[in-house]
């Protein structure tokens, strides 16, 4: 992996502000802002995601800067700082940065840009996407998403994921369910809430796929169901409430629009998500993937089985899990090993100075890891990761720039560990004597 080298004590996470500001020509994206600038826009829209921390992205920044000028009053260029925004950067399925979007005639397809990354290359694009979309036009497929009918009837408002509750139902469905619901008090004559059906329609699509069914998006008659609209005081319509397992429901006081509802959707999730796997590094396929995936990687190396036994052993990963429930919306890996079993990539993250257990948390887009110096327990770990969750802490490159060989190894069955057994030693046919008048 590319990645810009710095000096050996530089930040592991800068608080870098978004790459883009007001005084350019790209503009900044929001959840806030996406749904009306983009999805319900006549113009073609280039949109990229991004993290401020990922090099690929700070060297397309000048170019894409270069091509939003160049295309200015012909194509919007857009950016979104997908690190921070992350409800909006898996509302679009974002998983590697940068990230380019085309945004054409259907706003809900977007296209991905898969040309270079120089502002001719973009700019090109960019031409050959309008002339598309003029041609649409000129054939009458397509007149583009403005506010209206045409948008209401072709922006997702098909409501095959939205569940009708009733009295009836109600409480068998929500009540003690260990999904979190998201639920909509209507009334079919209310101008309001028909302009709501197709955002929540659209967005119940999206949150069933990005939380595989655990935050449900309903919709209850309030005409027709009078006795969970006196139950709940619905007094104005439609009122959105959050019922969650063992909580009262409270009422959703965000935005309308899908981008903000699905926003919402993910934030609950991610509050109700149970923490990431903590995985036994046993092969380069479990480093590989958790590590490329993630931000940041949270690697133990705990001592040798014969020097703690299982319920010392034990003892330590349940740390790491209290820690993994306590960062989980930072959306870290989270790994260990046994000192010795993976002594190149110890060697690499300078592992093994301080004794074990040990701990580094590693970025593997820049290569780049810091080390747990305090002790290894719950407030030691706590502030090492709340130090690099504000972007402080010392860091240093990986040792060769790359992660080393990784061994296969068995992954451990969680019994204490047994010395190896010697070899009997037959001593029929050493002559003690001898060894003794020898000695004397």
């Amino acid at each position: 992996l590319l990645f810009v080298v710095g000096t050996v004590s530089c930040t592991l996470f800068l608080a870098v502000n978004g790459l883009y500001s007001a005084s350019d020509d790209v503009i900044e994206l929001t959840p806030t802002n996406f749904n009306k600038e983009v999805i319900q826009s006549e113009n073609l829209w280039l949109v990229e995601f991004y993290a401020p921390w990922c090099g690929h992205c700070q060297r397309l920044t000048p170019e894409w800067k270069k091509a939003a000028t160049a295309l200015k009053g012909v194509v919007k260029v857009g950016a979104v700082d997908a690190d921070k925004h992350q409800s909006l950067g898996g509302q679009y399925g974002v998983r590697g940065f940068p990230t380019i979007k085309i945004f054409g005639a259907n706003k809900h397809k977007a296209e991905d840009y898969q040309g270079g990354r120089t502002s001719d290359a973009i700019v090109e694009a960019a031409l050959s996407a309008l002339r598309s979309l003029v041609k649409e036009r000129l054939s009458g497929r397509s007149g583009g998403y403005s506010s209206g009918k045409q948008s209401r009837e072709s922006g997702g408002g098909d409501k095959r994921d939205v569940i009708e509750l009733t009295d009836d139902t109600f409480d068998k469905n929500v009540i003690n369910s260990d999904d979190v619901w998201m639920v909509e008090f209507y009334a079919p004559w209310c101008g309001h809430c028909k302009n709501l059906e197709p955002e929540w329609a659209a967005a119940a699509t999206e949150v069933k796929e990005q939380t595989k069914g655990k935050v449900k998006l309903a919709a209850v008659d309030a005409t027709v169901n009078q006795m969970l609209a006196g139950r709940y005081g619905i007094r104005g319509f439609p009122t959105i409430k959050i019922f969650q397992k063992g909580e009262d429901p409270v009422d959703y006081d965000g935005g309308r629009t899908r981008s903000d509802i699905i926003a919402r959707a993910l934030d609950l999730f991610s509050d109700n998500a149970p923490p990431p796997e903590l995985l036994e590094i046993i092969s380069e396929d479990v480093l590989k993937t958790t590590c490329d995936a993630h931000q940041l990687c949270i690697i133990s190396v705990l001592p040798h089985i014969l020097d703690t036994g299982a319920s010392g052993r034990n003892s330590y990963l349940d740390v790491m899990l209290k820690m993994a429930e306590k960062y989980k919306k930072k959306m870290w890996g989270w790994l260990w090993t046994e000192a010795g079993a993976q002594s190149d990539l110890e060697s690499s993250l300078g592992i093994g100075g301080f004794g074990y257990p040990a701990m580094a948390a590693v970025n593997a887009r820049k290569m780049k890891f810091a080390l747990l110096k305090g002790s290894f327990s719950e407030q030691g770990i706590n502030e090492f990761l709340r130090e690099l969750s504000v972007g402080r802490g010392s860091t240093a490159p990986v040792g060769g720039g790359a992660f080393p060989k990784i061994h296969s190894v068995e992954p451990w069955d969680g019994k204490d560990g047994e010395l190896p057994v010697e070899d009997d030693i037959d001593l029929s046919d050493v002559d003690l004597d001898d060894w003794d008048k020898d000695e004397l």
